[in-house]
């Protein structure tokens, strides 16, 4: 019994894998993000206009944070940002509304100096690249090197000239194992991240100020040719950018409360045969 429990979870996550586009396109994806370096810490409140949705609300979300992504139906939602703590009656720092494509994925981010900040909605481009290619792009979330160069250490070039509160399309880069370095423009002290681009993937290079007054770069994975949906988690150091499973965490609980029954089940029957 257990054999066929774990067979057909294995069935159910092949399906989940191999879904067409037509039905991953019933849907779009967003997630949030915190870009302003000397902004406190927010509440942020995601609401469906059209009340489709259950409200999400996300507290403490600090400096450099960046969330999954979220899979949300089409359709428009506002986002708000209180000051972390305070009630949701309070008045938002900030608002915004995104509009969700079937099939688009979105990051929403409050970017700039707390004296000019603002939400910004950036559209996120996960179409796959080739199998010998991979993509990237620069999110700059640094004050401390207002604008900045990244790329490779054996001299390769990402992007140029990135300036604080923007974000650069995706480039097209050689897969395999680079060590992406981020240097002020003009030249300064360099920050180097030792990672491996996979193949076929998509990333996010998200700057930020590091505590100890450098630069911190962070690589997101925004989508993987494994599943080929977005994925949102972090990869650090040469081995960690595999994805994250592209099962929905309740499923994953599920599956493993099934087996975990099953072999509950299978040990009483031999401690207790039946008659």
């Amino acid at each position: 019994m257990l054999t066929r429990i774990v067979a057909a979870l294995a069935a159910l996550a092949a399906v989940t894998l191999t879904a067409s586009p037509a039905q991953a396109a019933e849907a779009g994806y967003v997630r949030l993000a915190h870009l302003s370096p000397d902004t406190p810490a927010v509440d942020v409140y995601l609401r469906s206009t059209s009340a489709a949705v259950d409200p999400q609300r996300f507290d403490g979300v600090a400096y450099g944070a960046m969330s999954d992504y979220l899979r949300l139906p089409a359709g428009t939602y506002s986002v708000a940002m209180r000051k972390a703590g305070a009630a949701e009656s309070t008045p938002p720092v900030l608002t915004t509304q995104v509009t969700v494509k079937d099939g688009a994925a979105y990051t929403v981010a409050g970017v700039g100096r707390y004296a000019d900040l603002g939400l910004r909605v950036l559209e996120d481009d996960l179409r796959l690249p080739g199998a010998n290619q991979s993509k990237i792009r620069i999110i700059q979330a640094s004050v401390r090197a207002p604008v900045l160069d990244v790329g490779g250490a054996d001299g390769r070039v990402i992007a140029d000239r990135v300036a604080f509160a923007t974000t650069t399309g995706y480039s097209a880069v050689r897969p395999g194992p680079w060590t992406v370095q981020v240097q002020p423009t003009g030249g300064g002290e360099s920050s180097d991240l030792p990672c491996t681009l996979g193949a076929g993937n998509v990333y996010s290079l998200l700057v930020l100020d590091d505590e100890n007054g450098g630069l911190k770069p962070e690589l997101h994975i925004d989508a993987a040719r494994q599943g080929g949906i977005p994925q949102g988690g972090v990869a650090t150091g040469r081995g960690g950018t595999a994805p994250e499973s592209p099962l929905p965490a309740a499923l994953v609980l599920a599956g493993l409360a099934a087996v975990g029954s099953a072999a509950l089940v299978v040990a009483l029957r031999r401690r207790f045969p039946t008659r």
